[in-house]
């Protein structure tokens, strides 16, 4: 009964943390996310003033995610009646997918989106110049960068024939845009064709953005009354000293973001792999198998954004599988050395980095994640081989050794106690009732017995 007393407040347990964690989602609700007080924008806690810019940030690789909280955040802004949309840009690149999806909310978008690459050192590489060039305003701020669009395929390498497709229709989509933008189209292309950058200090000279700007203010001081082309009709720029309201990641979107990290998927894959195994082998524990499921949910809805390699996938899996042998079959190490040459092989080749080492995983974690697997499966290896190695202690295997207490004489048969239980015995020599007497052989549910010598000084 205490059993499964315990079983069931686990499980209890275990259904009121997962509760709180979908009404935590719930509640964060599919918003592209919501205001934040900063002091340096102007920022606005209470509701937007009418005619306010928001502002979000826009770092890191382009992925599912940062296309779902941008398309979010511009019909936000439109239902609000924001004068523009600015995004502050900082990108290595993403997925070609996500840009695509980017650039068709901007280009059908009826609020004004001006793109600013800032802060100084920052960039917007590959994907990001489709965003930049698609966008009604495009600032850079001094020392960042731009360009070096060639596509490139996540899954592996092109062949000639894939890469040339696939460069041409990057270069007539960025053609298409540059036109409509009235910027440089042959450097646009060259980008693409060429993986050509440029400095902010030259790009304006070449008219792939429109100006350089040392911050947010300043962007909309010199964006004001600049005529912009919006779906359907021209509209002409009022936002110079407007209210700036800084749009922060919505809960959901933050947590999103943090998983689809390549490091962070990785280490939840792993860890979800280690939970489920160590359940499997310790049947009852609860927690490692709870733990480890939810890992790996959260491990394969980063997968869901990141460009998997399915070889990379399915070989860390067989690691697994050659390290759970080891513990039943005792290969001498031979599988536990293929499940770790596996594993590294696997990590290594999980995710297929692209320019810029966008979707890379660290190769520290990569061989801290490595060194720990086959420390661990050592570990599990060598508590099975010592469990195999020491002596039983249950079932009838257990008695042999054990020392009793004849209840009855032995002539040769009788009843001796042992562990507190009554058996039938035979001894080979006579023992009278009360002679210590140690077990030799079980025999069905006869115990075979000898009596034990008194030592004496």
């Amino acid at each position: 009964m205490s059993i499964r007393m315990t079983i069931w407040r686990r499980a209890r347990c275990g259904l009121l943390c997962g509760l709180g964690l979908a009404l935590a989602f719930a509640a964060a609700g599919p918003a592209a996310g919501a205001p934040r007080d900063t002091a340096a924008t102007g920022t606005r806690s209470d509701g937007p003033a009418p005619g306010s810019v928001d502002v979000i940030q826009v770092t890191g690789a382009i992925t599912p995610i940062s296309a779902e909280q941008i398309k979010g955040q511009i019909r936000d802004s439109e239902k609000r009646g924001a004068r523009a949309l600015v995004l502050v840009m900082d990108t290595p690149g993403g997925l070609e997918s996500s840009m695509r999806s980017i650039v068709k909310a901007i280009l059908a978008s009826d609020v004004p989106v001006i793109t600013f690459v800032s802060p100084p050192g920052s960039r917007a590489a590959s994907a990001g110049l489709f965003i930049v060039t698609a966008s009604h305003v495009a600032a850079m701020a001094p020392n960042t960068n731009l360009g070096a669009a060639s596509p490139v395929q996540m899954g592996g390498p092109m062949d000639t024939t894939l890469a040339k497709k696939a460069t041409s229709d990057a270069a007539a989509l960025i053609q298409g845009l540059a036109e409509t933008r009235g910027r440089n189209v042959e450097w646009n292309v060259k980008a693409v064709r060429q993986a050509v950058s440029a400095a902010a200090s030259e790009a304006v000279g070449l008219r792939i953005v429109d100006f350089v700007a040392l911050d947010l203010r300043d962007v909309l001081r010199q964006s004001d009354g600049r005529v912009v082309k919006l779906a359907g009709r021209l509209d002409t720029l009022a936002v110079a000293g407007a209210e700036l309201r800084e749009i922060r990641p919505s809960f959901r979107h933050s947590i999103l973001s943090w998983i689809a990290d390549p490091n962070v998927a990785y280490i939840l894959l792993t860890l979800g792999f280690y939970g489920i195994l160590f359940e499997l082998q310790n049947p009852g524990a609860i927690l490692p198998g709870v733990a480890g499921a939810i890992f790996l949910i959260l491990g394969f809805v980063a997968l869901q954004t990141l460009p998997v390699n399915l070889a990379g996938l399915l070989l860390m899996l067989l690691a697994l599988g050659f390290f759970i042998l080891e513990v039943k079959v005792q290969s001498s190490g031979i599988l536990a050395v293929g499940g770790a040459v596996s594993f590294l092989i696997g990590s290594l080749i999980l995710f297929q980095p692209g320019l810029g080492g966008v979707f890379r995983v660290s190769i520290a974690v990569i061989l801290g994640a490595t060194l720990a697997t086959v420390v661990f499966f050592l570990f599990v290896i060598g508590k099975a081989i010592g469990a195999q190695r020491r002596r039983v202690t249950t079932g009838t295997e257990g008695l042999v050794g054990q020392i009793g207490e004849a209840v009855t004489a032995l002539r040769p048969r009788g009843q001796v106690r042992v562990h507190g239980e009554i058996w039938q015995a035979v001894s080979a020599e006579p023992a009278e009732r009360g002679t210590a007497v140690e077990v030799m052989r079980v025999r069905g549910l006869t115990l075979e017995v000898r009596a034990r010598k008194q030592e004496g000084f």
